[in-house]
């Protein structure tokens, strides 16, 4: 039975195998960062905090090309999908965080949660293929190959540190403070 917190986050489980252990703590740091958005209107997720160009909406964008790049692109291989298949990252590198600028905020919390979605099928078809172990179909520029264990780890600190930023950002906004 899954256990939530005050703020309706699912606990992870505390003595469950690997793979239910870093899927819990990944399910837990995105239910963080959909509280942090929660209730946010499109000035709430423009917001930013001293000269940093960062916001809620950018964040929600940016972690929704982390899930597809990771768990679609590089895990199963398969070629990006809109929007990001029409992106010049080369031109502009930072287009996920700036893009979200004026994005309607339902549509870019639907364009993360789909991104959830999908993540959370692909990675459930590598486990059942091989496990945690399973090594991604593509590999890093260098020849490294991470395994979705790699990919899982690198997903729950890349949801962490950015929350920590979230929680700075949703206080700015209107003073809503939690872990």
């Amino acid at each position: 039975m899954t256990r939530l917190d005050a703020q309706g986050r699912p606990e992870p489980p505390l003595a469950e195998d690997e793979a239910s252990t870093l899927l819990g703590f990944l399910d837990y740091q995105r239910a963080t960062l959909e509280w942090k958005c929660a209730g946010l209107d499109a000035a709430g997720l423009a917001a930013r905090v001293g000269p940093s160009s960062m916001t809620l909406g950018g964040m929600l964008k940016h972690l929704a090309y982390v899930e597809d790049s990771w768990c679609s692109v590089f895990l199963h291989g398969n070629a990006p999908g809109a929007p990001w298949d029409t992106v010049d990252w080369k031109a502009d590198p930072d287009w996920d965080w700036h893009s979200a600028a004026g994005e309607d905020p339902e549509r870019l919390r639907a364009l993360w949660r789909a991104s959830v979605a999908r993540s959370r099928e692909l990675v459930a078809a590598a486990l059942a293929e091989e496990g945690p172990g399973r090594l991604a179909r593509r590999s890093w520029p260098d020849g490294n190959t991470p395994s979705l264990r790699w990919i899982l780890c690198h997903l729950i600190e890349e949801y962490a540190r950015h929350n920590g930023h979230a929680d700075l950002l949703r206080e700015s906004v209107d003073g809503s403070t939690g872990e």
